[in-house]
């Protein structure tokens, strides 16, 4: 489904991603984990159109996306949920999640689509009135997931939805997680928990300093002695 060869980007003079490859088969769970500063960000935001690559192509179901702007990618089933959750906190909880249906035609599913995330995250149902930047921070990642899957993704991309929340919300958002790729969505997950990353996903990338360090199963990665004694502080 996703394809990433000789990706770089930079950041005026500084090159933030070296030149990685990196791919995600459809159906499945794949994390990209890494310290502050490795680069994991900024490969999301190329990958969502949200930065130009300075090099390298992307390959989206088949096509050559690296020059399409994000609401384009989309359109075409991409969507990310960004670090720092981005909801419009003067919108209220059900138009924020309109707004993920933004570029949808198919308006007469969109009524079911809501049902659906209310029913996933019962939580904003009780708050579909309420403005989202009042919401807790828990509240508002499952309302940036949310809103994400109103554009019925194939592959959704996740930036640190666990960052910032107490751990038995993170342990709710794993199971979200879990949960939608288990319904058939393809995800690639950028994630500081490194543990419960490779506990939910199927394979892993080890990003260090732009490059990918370290490419394996999420089981053999949690076995590594590197990865345990670097990111699970073992």
């Amino acid at each position: 489904m996703l394809e990433v060869r000789g990706l770089k980007v930079s950041y005026g003079g500084i090159t933030a991603v070296k030149g990685i490859d990196l791919e995600v088969t459809a159906g499945e769970l794949v994390t990209l984990i890494g310290a502050n500063g490795a680069g994991k960000t900024t490969t999301l935001k190329a990958l969502a159109g949200l930065l130009r690559p300075a090099a390298g192509r992307i390959h989206y179901n088949g096509d050559d996306v690296t020059a399409l702007p994000a609401f384009q990618l989309v359109r075409r089933g991409l969507a990310l949920v960004p670090e720092g959750r981005g909801v419009f906190g003067r919108l209220t909880v059900e138009e924020n999640l309109a707004m993920g249906a933004y570029s949808r035609r198919d308006r007469a599913r969109i009524g079911a689509d809501f049902d659906r995330v209310y029913e996933r995250f019962p939580r904003l149902a009780e708050r579909r009135r309420q403005l989202a930047g009042t919401l807790s921070g828990g509240e508002q990642q499952m309302l940036a997931i949310g809103r994400a899957l109103m554009s019925r993704p194939s592959l959704l991309l996740l930036d640190e939805p666990s960052m910032g929340l107490a751990p038995l919300m993170v342990q709710r958002i794993f199971e979200t997680i879990r949960r939608i790729a288990a319904e058939g969505v393809t995800l690639l997950l950028v994630e500081q928990n490194a543990k419960l990353a490779l506990e939910a996903c199927d394979r892993g990338y080890v990003m260090e300093s732009g490059v990918i360090a370290l490419a394996d199963s999420a089981p053999r990665l949690l076995a590594n002695p590197q990865v345990r004694q670097a990111y699970l502080g073992e």
